[in-house]
């Protein structure tokens, strides 16, 4: 038997057929178009959907049920979107329209950093540990809890929101409407705009040779000065992991998970970042003196965690 998983993200719409191991058999993707709507964005999934199927010689018979990792405040036990911003739907009923586009009668869905984290609980970086958070660094900062295997996502379906914790009273405005959310500091592109402001403070810094102008910077800017023993460059990813660090000492604080894993783009530093944010973190959390430490690693699974997630939604 297999599971259909989709990931409907901002930017692609992916699927999967994953088999009882949870192992991606095939997969394929589509741009996700959103500012069409999500009927028509609907349309495009049902429709990857069946030729992904029809591509690998199989049927939705062959489909145990459908998952989808959406973004947004997902309400599991109504098959319902009550809210999102990036691809928006209110109260959307998106269970019910993919299984009629598919005619197929099981569809469960979660938030997509949920979904993410479940996938590294149950095969990823994860695995075994029996209270798991997943933080995912992209344009904000997601968050996924998973404690004896289920996600945890509050009695409303809106928990695990980490990146809306504020880490600076007052501080850099939010797209939540509150001001110093983890978020603003730590995701991408928290760390793009530290970038660009340090830029603009020091003209003599390699960072405007090594991305070629402001308005190019990307998360990896401030690290490749670093490297290259800019000072301007090393200020900027000192206070990165800084903010960062602190984050993730208030998640530890209040889980204490055995595992605490992280994903997205920043993470392809490797223990250039691992290593600082481990050092940092070993010396704040409460439990420090404890035998028991939480190991804080890299997410393993990349892009195809919320495939996985998402077909893991049924089980």
């Amino acid at each position: 038997m297999y599971y259909l998983g989709i990931d409907l993200g901002g930017t692609n719409i992916a699927a999967g057929i994953v088999d009882e191991k949870l192992n991606i058999v095939a997969k394929a993707s589509v741009p996700t178009g959103a500012q069409r709507g999500i009927d028509v964005v609907m349309d495009d999934m049902a429709a990857l959907c069946k030729k992904l199927l029809a591509d690998n010689n199989l049927t939705i018979a062959d489909m145990a049920y459908a998952g989808i990792a959406s973004p947004g405040t997902c309400n599991s036990a109504t098959g319902v979107v009550e809210f999102s911003n990036n691809i928006v739907m209110y109260n959307y009923p998106i269970a019910k329209v993919l299984s009629e586009k598919l005619g197929i009668e099981k569809v469960y869905i979660d938030n997509d950093a949920n979904s993410a984290a479940l996938a590294e609980a149950l095969v990823g970086s994860a695995k075994g540990a029996s209270c798991a958070v997943m933080i995912t660094l992209g344009t904000g900062v997601g968050g996924g809890i998973v404690i004896d295997g289920k996600i945890y996502s509050g009695f409303n379906h809106a928990g695990a929101e980490l990146g809306h914790i504020v880490i600076e009273k007052d501080g850099r405005q939010c797209t939540c409407g509150r001001r110093g959310c983890w978020e603003t500091y730590s995701s991408a592109t928290g760390l793009i705009n530290m970038t660009k402001e340090k830029m603009a403070e020091a003209k003599d810094s390699l960072m405007w040779e090594l991305c070629g102008g402001i308005d190019t910077v990307s998360g990896k800017t401030a690290f490749q000065a670093k490297r290259k023993g800019d000072k301007a460059g090393a200020e900027v990813v000192d206070m990165y992991v800084s903010y960062l660090a602190c984050g993730l000492t208030n998640v530890i604080n209040v889980f204490q998970p055995e595992v605490l894993c992280i994903g997205g783009g920043v993470c392809n530093e490797g223990e250039y970042l691992m290593a600082p944010l481990r050092e940092i973190v070993g010396k704040e959390n409460f439990a420090r003196n404890s035998d028991k430490q939480t190991t804080i690693t890299r997410a393993t699974l990349g892009n195809d965690a919320g495939i996985i997630g998402a077909a893991a939604l049924g089980l």
